[in-house]
């Protein structure tokens, strides 16, 4: 498949083209999910709540959800997707059309990555590392997957005193142009977070993803990639998480904008988590909604039409139930989204001085119920100016 054309992300809009551009896009999520939480995941805390699932199993509870919205499926290299499976995998997505969106190469869980994966010290284990990330881009090249995501889950430290730590990015960063030149034409999608299971994981906040892939792409050698670089297209893109942005405070539409300023939105999770915490993977919608409106507008307003993946932890009730109630969750946040008044929230942002207080009470209205009492909103943005005397 063709490299997707997503540099229209960086069209900085204002004034009356954005009011169109607002009025004229909609946001329509499809859908894509991580196989890996079709069963229950280990905890240290407690036993699972559920046995163990074959990856045969998973794909059956994957094409029932067709009907209901699932257009895509990820998967990591080499522990649910690998040589051994691969004719199952391409077997159901011939049967059921469901698409193999990333396969994703597993750098943080085997014990050799205990130091890291492409930025351990140690020669071999990052030779290794590299190696698994070039077969991973290699087999979603070969499945016409859209990209592979990245996590550099394991890549990090508990003890800052006396790490390099430039030489640890370093490191990182060049086993990724490594693995991209190996596969010209792929794409990888970084997903940042900043912390578990290490202490602090490299790249861990958005902007850092941002300077990642400028960096990357920068020892990029390959013609196929130098040729797709000059044409404008970015290789060295972003899958944020919504659940880690807010695991390391930052505002999600915020961050957001960062990768789509710059054409680097190639893929987005969705889920929730309270402020700061441990990485929950709650539902989407379950917590700080209006996190996800805030981030949904801003999709909105760089044109984003990639994929919603889900990747939630459903530990107390079925996988199917937990990824209808956020599929529902988003389809009913993009509605609200497409049916604000465009045109009255711009010149609001735009003129900010003259329209003291009308976002807050707009949005107000537009999650009250329906047929709560309010005032009209000019009542509630009107104000007496009073003059001081002496």
């Amino acid at each position: 498949m063709p490299l997707l054309d997503i540099r229209t992300q960086t069209e900085l809009r204002t004034g009356e083209a954005l009011v169109q551009h607002l009025s004229s896009f909609e946001l329509r999520p499809h859908f894509t999910a991580g196989i890996w939480f079709f069963s229950p995941a280990a905890s240290r805390f407690h036993a699972k709540y559920g046995p163990d699932l074959p990856i045969e199993i998973r794909l059956d509870i994957a094409s029932s959800l067709k009907d209901y919205g699932l257009e895509g499926l990820e998967a990591h290299y080499p522990n649910e997707i690998n040589e051994e499976n691969l004719d199952l995998w391409k077997q159901f997505v011939h049967d059921t059309g469901i698409r193999l969106v990333t396969v994703i190469p597993l750098l943080f869980y085997d014990a050799q990555f205990e130091f890291g994966s492409l930025s351990n010290p140690d020669n071999a284990v990052r030779d290794g590392a590299i190696a698994r990330t070039i077969r991973a881009l290699k087999m979603a090249r070969d499945l016409n997957c859209d990209f592979s995501v990245v996590w550099p889950g394991i890549d990090g430290y508990e003890n800052p005193f006396g790490l390099n730590m430039a030489g640890l990015r370093q490191r990182f960063a060049e086993g990724l142009a490594e693995a991209l030149d190996a596969a010209p034409g792929m794409r990888i999608a970084f997903e940042p977070k900043p912390y578990e299971p290490r202490g602090r994981i490299l790249y861990s906040l958005t902007p850092e993803g941002v300077l990642l892939g400028q960096q990357v792409e920068s020892m990029l050698r390959n013609t196929e990639n130098r040729r797709l670089l000059a044409d404008g297209h970015k290789l060295l893109c972003m899958n944020p998480e919504i659940g880690h942005l807010l695991m390391g405070f930052e505002d999600a539409a915020y961050a957001l904008s960062w990768p789509l300023s710059e054409g680097r939105l190639a893929h987005t999770h969705w889920n929730s988590q309270p402020l700061g915490n441990y990485d929950q993977d709650l539902n989407v919608g379950l917590v700080s909604p209006e996190q996800m409106e805030a981030a949904l507008y801003v999709l909105k307003m760089h044109g984003y039409n990639g994929y919603f993946g889900l990747d939630i932890n459903p530990e107390r009730m079925p996988v199917d139930v937990a990824l209808k109630i956020s599929m529902d969750a988003l389809r009913a946040a993009c509605d609200r989204i497409n049916a604000l008044d465009h045109a009255r929230i711009v010149e609001a942002a735009e003129s900010p001085a003259t329209h003291r207080g009308f976002l807050e009470a707009y949005m107000v209205r537009v999650r009250a119920p329906q047929g709560t009492m309010l005032r009209p909103l000019e009542d509630a943005t009107s104000t007496v100016t009073c003059e001081l005397t002496r």
